[in-house]
Order: C-alpha cells, then sequence, then structure tokens
C-alpha cells in the first residue's frame, strides 16, 4: 500500500522503444522526487490471441535497471485491443492497478520538477490540454463539430452543453473538451477504467451516425476520454495543474522534439539521467538517445529553433528536423 494522500504513477512498457523510454521515465521520477511515496507501475500486455508476437519487454538487462529504479511491473491481459491498436493498452492497464488514486503517463515523458506541488484533486479528474486539433476532421457537407460531439453525449446519457467552453466561438474545436491523452488521473483505477474501455469499445463497434465518416484511429482514446473525464465531474485543468505539461512534467513524445521545443530544464533532466553510467550503458542501444544525446544531434536541433517564437503548427518543426537529418522516430 502506498503512503496516506500519496498517488501511484501507471506507464505502459513493451519491448522496443518504449523500454528505453520507461527507462527515462523512472530515472527522471528518481532523480527529481526520491522521496516519491507512491509507486511506479508499468503495465506490460502479456501474450494471448490479440498479439501477433509477445508484447512484453524481453531485454533482462533492462527489466533489472528499471526494477533498481523502484518500478514495479504489472502484467495484463488484453481483451478488446492488443495489436489493433496499442493505445488500447492504457485503457486495459487500468484494471490491474491497485485501487489507489493515479496518475497515468505516457512513456515518453520526464518528470522534472516536484509532483509535490501540483494540485491534484483525484475526485475531479482531468487530461493534458497539450493538443492540436486533430479530430474530428469536418468534412465540406459533413456534420459540424457540435453535431458530432453531441451525438457521443448523448449515446453516454452525459450533458453536452456543460461540457463547452463558451469563450470559445461556435464550431471552433477548442470549444469541445478534447484532451490529449499522455496524461490522466483519477481516484480509482477500477472504476475509471472500466468506463474509459467501455466508451471506446461502443465508439469503435456502434459509433453514432454523426461520425461515419470520421478516423478513429489512432484517435480513439482521445475521443473517449473527455467523455469518461465529464461523466466523472472532472473537466479542464485548472491552474494547480499547470506543473504537468509545465515544470513538473514534460510529455516530449519524441527526442527530436524535445531538443527542437522543450525548456531548458527538460534538456537538463534528460542530459542528466542519460549520462548517468548505469542508464549509459543501456540507452547507447537506442538509436534516438545515441544520436540526439550522445552525439550531439540534440544541440544541433535546438539551435535550429527559437523557444520563444517556435511554429504554430508542429508539422513545421518536424519538416524543418527532417531537412536537416535530425527528425528521428
Amino acid at each position: 500500500m502506498s503512503a496516506p494522500g500519496a498517488f501511484n504513477i501507471l506507464a505502459v512498457v513493451q519491448g522496443g522503444r518504449l523500454g528505453y523510454e520507461a527507462l527515462l521515465l523512472a530515472a527522471s521520477l528518481r532523480a527529481t522526487n526520491p522521496g516519491f511515496a507512491g509507486r511506479l507501475f508499468l503495465a506490460e500486455p502479456q501474450p494471448g490471441p490479440l498479439w501477433d508476437r509477445d508484447p512484453r519487454l524481453t531485454d533482462q538487462a533492462l527489466r533489472a535497471r528499471l526494477e533498481e529504479l523502484g518500478a514495479v511491473f504489472l502484467p495484463f491481459e488484453s481483451r478488446v485491443f492488443g495489436a489493433s491498436y496499442p493505445h488500447g493498452n492504457k485503457i486495459e492497464a487500468l484494471a490491474a492497478l491497485p485501487e489507489e488514486p493515479f496518475l497515468f503517463l505516457d512513456t515518453d515523458t520526464l518528470v522534472t520538477g516536484d509532483l509535490s506541488t501540483v494540485g491534484f484533486d483525484f475526485t475531479r479528474p482531468s487530461a493534458s490540454m497539450r493538443r492540436e486539433g486533430t479530430w474530428p476532421q469536418i468534412e465540406l457537407y459533413g456534420p459540424g463539430y457540435a453535431e458530432i460531439w453531441a451525438a457521443l453525449y448523448d449515446r453516454f446519457g452525459l450533458d453536452y452543453e456543460s461540457s463547452l467552453d463558451l469563450t470559445q466561438p461556435q464550431e471552433y474545436w477548442q470549444r469541445h473538451l478534447y484532451f490529449n491523452a499522455g496524461w490522466f488521473f483519477h481516484a480509482s483505477p477500477a472504476q475509471f477504467g472500466a468506463r474509459f474501455l467501455a466508451y471506446a469499445k461502443e465508439i469503435r463497434d456502434n459509433r453514432p451516425a454523426a461520425l461515419t465518416c470520421q478516423e478513429l484511429y489512432p484517435w480513439l482514446d482521445q475521443i473517449a476520454l473527455p467523455l469518461v473525464i465529464h461523466g466523472f465531474g472532472g473537466g479542464r485543468p485548472g491552474p494547480g495543474l499547470a506543473g504537468l505539461d509545465g515544470g513538473v512534467t514534460c510529455h516530449y513524445r519524441n527526442l527530436s522534439l524535445l531538443y527542437a521545443r522543450e525548456s531548458d530544464l527538460a534538456v537538463q533532466v534528460l542530459e542528466q539521467v542519460a549520462e548517468t553510467k548505469e542508464n549509459r550503458r543501456l540507452l547507447r542501444d537506442w538509436p534516438q538517445v545515441k544520436q540526439m544525446v550522445y552525439q550531439n544531434g540534440g544541440r544541433k536541433a535546438r539551435a535550429l529553433f527559437d523557444r520563444a517564437d517556435l511554429p504554430h503548427r508542429e508539422q513545421a518543426i518536424r519538416n524543418t528536423l527532417k531537412r536537416e537529418g535530425l527528425w528521428l522516430r
């Protein structure tokens, strides 16, 4: 059991890139929050009929290092998604967590500051607002934002009107509750996970007519998430949560993007944990870290951009990095 008032962190790990990202996450948590009272759970999907190969992290040296850093491997079964939609791991993994408050973090996240400074209210869930208007994509003669989102709220018996940000204009995507699923939290992983799974499965298998022309992948988790959060009485994050996607956590998504646009603090934490001997001997096998950190590609990428005047669209950043041979996946 975690200490009273503590919470657990959940991330998903698999073989390949996610294992190395998990190492950066675990090492950054240990470096910046040595007194963290909760547990870091690395949820690991198990082999089964929904996977065409073993999805587990099989690198024993990497597993051992993660355990040295305090991570707890948490096996779970994929019963709905699996290889057809790996984003669904974050949904199905919630059922395996202990029934204690949790913060989910995508594995490609660094902890850069003191988590105790974040004003969590686990009874009022929220999620990351660091997103672009990726879904829905409005067709010329198709339904608009209001019709599409209202159809989803109606499907699950939720009050659509109370979810709106009325300071935003009608038929503008930010008027509607929409999150990046890179972080979210709640008091009950069992309740939150069950509803998240039910909503995502219903949208996938029996979409409302207004969604007929909409692509659901890879956005399904981000379509269902605002409905789940609103249904539990949550909403957009207030100022007490500003440290998430701020000075406390950094969802970098890609090391090329991290060097291009993230804070000096994020770069400092990344390089600190990557240069630690026990981590370096493992991370040097990951091409992203090898080129961006150990071979100084990241510093070259960083010099291409003014963090105070970044392009408004991420695609413009990517295009510049690709042109310079500094975009790595």
